[in-house]
């Protein structure tokens, strides 16, 4: 019996080749997207200090947080109050919940677009990656976005006294359009899985 040699590498025609490492062009973004990431984390620990200061009674840091989080009100706030806590601790989740956003872009568009990871033995490769194409990661993305639109849209009606009417409607339209694209697109890569499994 012969052994078999391992499969070599098919090599491209110049132009093909030349098209295909373009992919490369793409490394720039997703660098600039970790950049970004970090000055969301800089912010985070921004507001977090804000937040701890302001919780153990220091006026500026509190007055900081209530211009952060665009809190208005007739009575002038001397103490840190649940309305305030709980819209800085939505703020901060709304960070967290864009921070992952930005993984599943950077690290699953990088695998899917320009080049292969191999985490496959990595004890902490995310589940999602080992399956992820094109279409996985529209829909992980469009479920992330609802998420997010969720927090906003719960920011908004806790501080509803600072928006009107058409702002709050505008919002919720905003989110069922999100939440309506996302079903759009899972029952879309749905009926494209089915149909590729078909013909296998």
């Amino acid at each position: 019996m012969l052994d078999e040699s391992p499969k070599k590498r098919t090599s491209l025609r110049p132009l093909p080749n030349f098209i295909f490492a373009s992919r490369w062009l793409q490394l720039p973004l997703y660098l600039g997207l970790i950049a970004a990431q970090a000055v969301y984390v800089v912010h985070f620990m921004v507001e977090l200090k804000h937040l701890v200061a302001a919780a153990f009674g220091s006026m500026p840091d509190l007055q900081a947080l209530i211009t952060s989080i665009g809190y208005k009100t007739t009575v002038p706030i001397v103490t840190l109050n649940e309305t305030v806590i709980m819209l800085v601790v939505l703020a901060l989740i709304d960070v967290v919940m864009i921070s992952n956003l930005l993984i599943m872009v950077i690290v699953g568009g990088y695998e899917t677009f320009v080049s292969r990871m191999n985490l496959e033995s990595h004890p902490d490769q995310p589940e999602w990656l080992s399956h992820v194409n094109a279409s996985v990661l529209k829909v992980k993305l469009a479920t992330a976005i609802i998420g997010i639109s969720s927090i906003h849209l719960l920011k908004t009606f806790i501080n509803a006294d600072n928006y009107t009417d058409r702002v709050l409607i505008a919002q919720t339209v905003i989110h069922i359009a999100f939440l309506l694209s996302a079903m759009a697109i899972a029952y879309t890569d749905k009926i494209m899985s089915g149909i590729a499994a078909q013909k296998h």
